[in-house]
């Protein structure tokens, strides 16, 4: 009722309710306006003892409501103009009634935009000028009035303005904690969104970086062979074919989590160890020679390990072929209760290239074991190169 709200900006708040947001503050203005002016000339019918209304009196009770059209814009000025104009009205003698209900929106709007000292300010200088209609003044100070002790009166308004305060500042811790909890609520989105783009962009660099060295591998080789042994040269080609092929399949699963959850199923399994023999023959055909060997009682490892794991072979593969002179890798799975260690060496000598390649495959494996849990070691070894894995039982 008495604060602007920062998410009304937001792009999907629907323009009808961004309109009665704007416009809210003159409607309840004149809301309190109708309250104050109709609910006092009814009460002033029974309080014989206080002086009429008249102009001045209807001017007072209009102009708090008008003030408080701006309490978004200038709170301080607001609370401090309704207080002057409430003050006026009470030192005027005029008859009570609803005519502090603009003091009332115009300190819970000071508090919640968090001007808490002008509010409490304000409320008391109120009750100060209350105290000094009914205890300090001489009687026929105040228009209409005889002054006098009322205690009870005075501690009923005391009571009310506590209260009024404590609402206030109720309205305003529980404002500051929808905002923490939008404000984090939005932190989390924007952070599982780099989070996805960034497992995306692993997932495609590791994709197309292993096919595309294959398919620059055998390009090469289909070139030199074209004319000598045609035969060959189609076994490249057949190859090229097969690992475009396979790129283009696991290219589209991935970007296929970008559609909604109407998105087609893939229709092929998604990579995993269960594919490893898949990949050690694309790496043959690519000329290495694989060997495979697995120590310890293999088990199903959870769907973000395996995919972990058949990547660390997948990128390893990548870098032997583009950065080794060697076509040769061993490759290790061993099983422990703890977990699963991957292994591949590439025995060397490297290329011209530093071994293990530019460092940013290697980049990319260290993420992902570090988002499963897991660790990577990768260097020379023994005058060639080796990655070496580890992953935890689950996750």
């Amino acid at each position: 009722m008495t604060d602007d709200d920062p998410a009304d900006a937001l792009p999907w708040r629907p323009p009808w309710v961004r309109a009665a947001k704007a416009g809210w503050p003159v409607a309840s203005s004149v809301l309190v306006a109708v309250l104050q002016v109709a609910g006092t000339a009814a009460a002033a019918r029974h309080q014989a003892g206080r002086v009429p209304l008249d102009a001045l009196a209807y001017v007072l009770l209009l102009l708090g409501p008008a003030l408080l059209v701006f309490r978004l814009r200038r709170p301080v000025a607001v609370v401090a103009g309704t207080t002057v104009v409430t003050v006026a009205y009470l030192l005027a003698g005029y008859a009570y009634g609803p005519v502090f209900v603009s003091l009332v929106v115009a300190v819970c709007s000071a508090v919640q935009q968090g001007h808490r000292r002008a509010a409490w300010a304000a409320a008391g200088a109120f009750y100060t000028a209350h105290l000094l209609t009914s205890f300090v003044l001489p009687d026929g100070w105040v228009r209409g009035t005889a002054g006098g002790l009322n205690g009870f009166q005075e501690l009923g308004v005391a009571a009310w303005l506590l209260l009024v305060l404590a609402v206030a500042e109720i309205l305003r811790f529980r404002r500051e904690r929808m905002e923490a909890v939008r404000a984090a609520a939005e932190e989390a989105r924007r952070r599982r969104a780099d989070e996805e783009r960034l497992r995306m962009a692993r997932e495609l660099h590791d994709i197309l970086a292993h096919s595309i060295s294959l398919i620059h591998l055998q390009a090469g080789v289909a070139l030199e062979l074209l004319d000598a042994r045609p035969e060959q040269a189609r076994e490249a080609l057949t190859t090229i074919k097969a690992a475009s092929k396979e790129a283009l399949g696991e290219v589209r699963q991935v970007l296929g989590t970008l559609r909604g959850p109407d998105a087609a199923a893939p229709r092929s399994p998604a990579p995993g160890l269960a594919r490893l023999d898949e990949l050690v023959a694309q790496a043959r055909q690519a000329g290495l020679a694989v060997t495979v060997r697995v120590e310890g009682r293999a088990r199903r490892l959870p769907a973000g390990l395996d995919l972990t794991a058949f990547r660390v072979v997948q990128e390893a593969f990548t870098n032997i072929v583009r950065h080794s002179v060697a076509r040769q890798a061993d490759v290790l799975l061993r099983w422990t209760p703890d977990g699963l260690t991957v292994q591949i060496d590439d025995p060397g000598p490297a290329g011209r290239d530093e071994p293990g390649g530019s460092g940013s495959g290697l980049t990319g494996m260290r993420e992902r074991l570090a988002a499963v849990g897991g660790t990577l070691e990768a260097g020379p070894q023994d005058g060639g190169f080796r990655v070496r894995a580890w992953l935890p039982a689950e996750r």
